[in-house]
């Protein structure tokens, strides 16, 4: 990567006249210039810090907003599984009241038959 940073000519104007509105009597040209590169380089820097900002936020958002995707994935599955269960449970759980009863019926069933033999 390119380490130099080229300021925009918006920038060094913006700089060159701040440079100047505060220049004191009797200093160069080339003194306000160093000033207003000093500038430039300072502009530059805070932009390019400002776009890392953003640049996190938008990565610290977009993780948050899978988190929440995942997290309600998750929900929704277990949600699902419980309903599953349950619904498994609640035929298993009538499957073994009716099973007792039929039982009951085939003994008595197979007993009346013994006796009637």
């Amino acid at each position: 990567m390119n380490n130099k940073i080229t300021p925009s000519v918006e920038t060094q104007n913006e700089a060159m006249k701040i440079a100047k509105a505060t220049q004191k009597p009797g200093q160069t040209k080339e003194q306000t210039k160093l000033i207003a590169q000093g500038i430039e380089k300072g502009i530059a820097q805070y932009k390019k810090q400002l776009k890392e900002k953003s640049r996190q936020a938008d990565k610290a958002q977009k993780r948050r907003r899978k988190e929440k995707l995942r997290s309600q994935s998750l929900n929704e599955t277990a949600q699902i599984e419980e309903k599953v269960n349950i619904d498994t449970h609640l035929k298993l759980s009538s499957r073994f009241v009716v099973t007792p009863w039929i039982l009951l019926a085939v003994s008595w069933v197979g007993f009346i038959m013994y006796i009637a033999q």
